[in-house]
């Protein structure tokens, strides 16, 4: 009796012991899950590299410095995919994304309309933005970006029509549509604006990613007399190197801060600041909005910014006139057609 007393003991000894071990696996499971779960996911298809100094860069850096101000990965998890041109790719690795259990999942480019459309309505729970367009196709897990490129283009036409000598100014540019043709619309009424009389040649390459097209276009402008370029899309660079090779055509940029590509050629470009739309999506996903909203980046709500060249030596008057064309569209007096 008093045996099976002390082997009654340590079976219910040994059954509390598991219990608590299993009570304490299950807590640090529940902990686990929870950090797991405070941590937001967002993931990116890009057209091009991260460091193209243009138009996926500039999504890039803005994910950067909002991932920062969160604190830093155990925050904000970010995960990307660059160089997708190709849009069937594209698709697959938006989709991929998705079935991962991304909370969020850009598709930053405006090829990729289609493909978003499609995919978002097979995952109701997941966040999609895309841009730059303005469509969310009626969806309430799609969020849609823009930027009105032709405010900036307004402001480095100004700039550009001052500092012309040969009165004749070059535009390359990829396909003539989105903000790449805004940019360039935008450019035209501004230089239009400073001085009738200069001539602005265009020349659209037909792709987005063609360096040597758009190096080739560049050349062209620059033998016909331009001593100022301009363009937009992640092939400029070869355009900037176009006018590095001559030594004394001026550049002014669009997308991202270009001034470190020619230190002694960019004047100033037009930056596209993601940073705000992307808090902003972020606020309103953790409320329960998981889209249905168009987002338009402009000088007055700080999402275009023109970046003076501080390596260039700007003429005081030059300056003040573009800062002018800032404060006028800022403020409405200045009118830019899209």
């Amino acid at each position: 009796m008093k045996r099976n007393s002390r082997v009654r003991l340590a079976v219910l000894g040994i059954m509390v012991a598991a219990l608590a071990i299993a009570c304490g696996s299950k807590s640090a499971s529940s902990s686990a899950s929870a950090k797991s779960a405070s941590v937001l996911r967002i993931a990116v298809v890009m057209p091009s590299a991260t460091n193209d100094a243009a138009f996926s860069q500039s999504m890039w850096t803005a994910l950067l410095e909002v991932q920062k101000e969160m604190g830093g990965p155990s925050a904000l998890d970010i995960k990307y995919t660059e160089n997708m041109y190709n849009v069937p790719d594209a698709a697959a690795a938006i989709r991929d994304y998705a079935n991962q259990g991304f909370d969020i999942v850009i598709a930053h480019g405006s090829q990729y309309g289609s493909s978003v459309q499609e995919i978002a309505k097979d995952f109701p729970k997941v966040t999609f933005a895309w841009g730059t367009d303005v469509n969310t196709f009626g969806l309430p897990n799609v969020y849609a970006y823009t930027a009105a490129a032709e405010q900036g283009g307004y402001v480095n036409g100004v700039l550009a029509a001052m500092l012309t000598k040969s009165k004749k100014i070059g535009v390359t540019g990829p396909v003539e549509v989105g903000d790449a043709k805004t940019y360039i619309d935008g450019f035209l009424q501004g230089v239009e604006s400073a001085n009738k009389n200069i001539s602005v040649s265009k020349t659209w390459t037909g792709s987005f990613s063609d360096v040597a097209l758009m190096a080739a276009a560049a050349k062209t402008q620059i033998a016909n007399g331009a001593d100022i370029l301009t363009g937009s899309s992640q092939a400029v660079v070869g355009s900037i190197g176009a006018a590095k090779d001559k030594g004394d055509v001026l550049w002014f940029g669009t997308q991202s801060d270009q001034a470190s590509l020619a230190p002694n050629l960019v004047v100033a470009s037009q930056v596209y600041d993601w940073t705000g739309m992307l808090k902003d999506i972020i606020a309103k996903r953790k409320a329960g909005t998981l889209g249905g909203i168009t987002y338009t980046l402009t000088l007055a709500n700080g999402g275009l910014k023109e970046a003076y060249n501080p390596a260039f030596s700007l003429p005081a008057n030059v300056k003040a006139a573009g800062d002018a064309a800032i404060k006028g569209i800022t403020d409405g007096s200045i009118t830019v057609k899209p």
